[in-house]
């Protein structure tokens, strides 16, 4: 069995006006993540990750933010995309074990529900799939609450 390995990671400035998507679900909170689409860094990262496991380049060459098509657009959508983009080279998701830093909001609480909803969105078990949440013990722009990052490795197969 042929696997490979990506790394993805991502940050989005955080703003009044906008919602604040994580892990293909809303989040209630007073600031939402600016952005060309809806800005969810963690399914970013993972996008991410998986092109570079697939040594296809990264989200902005396949979705660039100059787009209109990409204005605004679920990130879902484009988890959706990438895992069929990868699929054409005959790679699947293994496993993802993903890392969101944020001060505000807590993102713990909203863990299985992001498992859930990503796991629907790529197709596979929800136990191929990892997050955990971390803070920057109020250091640098993470720690000031003025952005969110995520980081994301991924194990992709190829099945034939």
């Amino acid at each position: 069995m042929n696997i490979r390995v990506g790394f993805g990671f991502d940050v989005h400035r955080l703003v009044e006006g906008r919602d604040l998507w994580m892990g293909g679900i809303k989040i209630d909170h007073a600031l939402g993540l600016l952005g060309h689409s809806d800005a969810d860094v963690l399914i970013h990262a993972i996008c991410d990750a998986l092109l570079g496991a697939a040594n296809m380049r990264d989200i902005g060459y396949h979705f660039p933010d100059t787009s209109a098509d990409t204005l605004d657009i679920d990130s879902k959508i484009l988890l959706r995309k990438t895992v069929a983009l990868i699929a054409t080279k005959g790679y699947i998701v293994g496993n993802i074990d993903a890392t969101i830093c944020a001060e505000h909001p807590k993102m713990n609480p909203h863990i299985p529900t992001m498992k859930t909803c990503l796991a629907e969105t790529i197709g596979t078990d929800e136990d191929n799939i990892s997050i955990k949440a971390t803070t920057t013990e109020r250091l640098g722009f993470t720690g000031r609450e003025e952005g969110i990052s995520a980081y994301a490795t991924v194990l992709i197969a190829k099945t034939s």
